[in-house]
């Protein structure tokens, strides 16, 4: 598990455990919310000096402010893949019928 530090908007310290056991395997990031990409980029970099794989990079929401997607992809990763709540070149994940289905039921309780 990582451990992350928000200073600020571009100012992110993450932590990576022992990741030894782990070597082989490609490694999955998963953040909520990618704008300007600083926590995956700082964590990417902390794996690669840890002799790890490139990692598969999830987003929920895809909102890349700036040049963050491009350089996301500069950290030297395997793939980028978001989901399409924000529409944008790397979504991957459908999430329209899981959004139509809550925002049915919601209207149920009105």
């Amino acid at each position: 598990m990582l451990q992350k530090v928000r200073h600020g908007d571009r100012d992110v310290e993450v932590s990576v455990p022992d990741v030894n056991t782990h070597k082989n395997s490609t490694p999955v990031l998963v953040d909520d919310i990618i704008s300007t990409a600083r926590t995956m980029i700082e964590t990417v970099k902390h794996l690669k000096n840890a002799g790890m794989k490139p990692p598969i990079c999830i987003g929920i929401h895809a909102v890349f402010s700036g040049n963050a997607y491009q350089d996301l992809w500069d950290a030297e990763v395997e793939n980028v893949i978001t989901c399409n709540t924000i529409a944008h070149q790397s979504n991957a994940i459908d999430l329209s019928d899981v959004i139509a289905k809550e925002v049915k039921e919601l209207m149920h309780h009105i």
